[in-house]
């Protein structure tokens, strides 16, 4: 039966290669099991619920990935995705979290139309490459700069920014752990990023700044998010442009990873992406389910070209990869364990176990900066002032505002309007709009 429905022998692989693959790809992205309910939590979600609601959808998401579209991609709550819920639109709009998981719902029911619609591929093809890879180097340099401050490698200073203190056994903790990770990255070791923060932990238990906690034990409950999402809050607070954002981030998130994917397991023919549709489906589907459990939105991740790599062509890999995610629910002393921030000086919270994970990530994210043209100036201009103004403006969408609006203008004005469309300018026209009518 299994053969039958996953093909095996026509994809060239067996029931025993598609597990390892699953595995692998389980291990290359288990870190978001700990990563996010330690962002989450900043935004004042309990730590428990997030962990059973990142784990649950990440499993629903890539079970159906597996049997519906049949690849073995895996998902889970999306790293830049979770920043922008976080640090924009709650701690930085003053948003309740409870209205931006309404927001996230919203996008994901869009989603879910535009996928039944077949309109999400041209959606793509609207936003220029350029554009597109200066909004995504941006976000992982906003990352590595959360991750920084979380290490305490750098700090706040009054008006600017200083090296941290490396007198304080925390920073030491974190640089080690950034030094330890980024080895094992280095080295292509398969699951490095969740590998280095088990060794860090281990250090700072024997450092007595981690406090041994156990490694498995009771699941908590996920009633403190479980349908807590508020809908109309979402349109009350009249957050279209936070919903825009999403739609947009996930749309290019998900799609760059399909055609990374496509490319890496030779699943691309004649240009075209198999079944492509119901990928983008299950990915929405999977962004409606984690807003009602209780977390930020659900994408493919990339890193499931790890299991790729080790043989994996069939949605069977996936199945695995979500099993594994049912079991994490078990392990929750641990992740609390190493995720739980530890109280420094002066108020700060301190992520020493984690923290170097984001800037690895933030690290791996910037690779698309090299895909802008910088050649020619109403290409890179938009695509740098968008790739500073994330981190610089410490939002995701300001910095793609400032993308998005400067690149119509330099088209329009330097008789390039005919590289321009109705997306583009429907979108700079909405962030003009914002800022001269929505904000004081």
């Amino acid at each position: 039966m299994l053969e039958r429905f996953f093909r095996f022998s026509e994809l060239n692989t067996n029931i025993r290669t598609e597990i390892i693959a699953g595995l692998t790809t389980f291990m290359a992205m288990a870190y978001i099991i700990v990563v996010q309910p330690s962002v989450l939590f900043q935004a004042g979600m309990d730590f428990g619920a997030v962990m059973v609601a990142t784990c649950l959808s990440s499993s629903i998401a890539t079970l159906l990935m597996g049997l519906y579209a049949r690849y073995p991609i895996a998902l889970a709550p999306g790293m830049g995705l979770n920043f922008y819920f976080v640090f924009t639109v709650i701690l930085g709009m003053g948003i309740p979290w409870e209205s931006a998981l309404g927001a996230v719902f919203i996008s994901g029911v869009v989603f879910i139309i535009l996928s039944l619609w077949r309109v999400r591929e041209k959606l793509v093809d609207a936003i220029p490459e350029s554009l597109q890879s200066g909004i995504a180097a941006g976000i992982g340099l906003f990352i590595a700069f959360i991750g920084l401050l979380q290490a305490g490698i750098i700090e706040k200073s009054q008006l600017t920014l200083a090296i941290g203190n490396f007198h304080d056994s925390k920073v030491i903790l974190s640089m080690t752990g950034l030094l330890i990770t980024s080895f094992l990255v280095s080295k292509r070791l398969k699951g490095g990023i969740l590998l280095g923060m088990v060794i860090t932990a281990v250090i700072g238990l024997s450092m007595g700044i981690v406090k041994y906690q156990g490694v498995v034990g009771k699941i908590p409950s996920i009633s403190p998010t479980f349908m807590k999402l508020d809908i109309l809050g979402a349109l009350r607070y009249g957050i279209f442009t936070v919903i825009f954002v999403f739609l947009f981030m996930d749309i290019f998130d998900t799609v760059g990873t399909v055609v990374g994917i496509g490319q890496a397991g030779g699943f691309i023919q004649n240009s075209k992406m198999p079944r492509a549709n119901k990928i983008l489906f299950s990915d929405a589907v999977g962004t409606v389910v984690g807003a009602m459990l209780g977390t930020s939105t659900v994408t493919s991740y990339i890193e499931s070209a790890a299991g790729i790599s080790s043989g994996g062509r069939t949605g069977f890999a996936s199945i695995i990869t979500s099993l594994c995610f049912l079991l994490s629910l078990f392990f929750y002393p641990f992740v609390n364990m190493i995720g739980t921030g530890i109280p420094g000086k002066g108020g700060i919270t301190l992520y020493p176990v984690t923290a170097p994970a984001l800037i690895i990530v933030g690290s791996l994210i910037m690779v698309s900066v090299k895909k802008i043209r910088w050649e020619e100036p109403t290409e890179g201009i938009p695509a740098f002032l968008a790739f500073a103004g994330i981190p610089l403006t410490y939002s995701i969408g300001d910095g793609m505002a400032l993308g998005f609006i400067s690149y119509v203008f330099l088209k329009l004005f330097s008789g390039k309007y005919k590289e321009l469309n109705w997306v583009l300018i429907v979108v700079a026209v909405a962030f003009i709009c914002k800022y001269v009518f929505l904000l004081k």
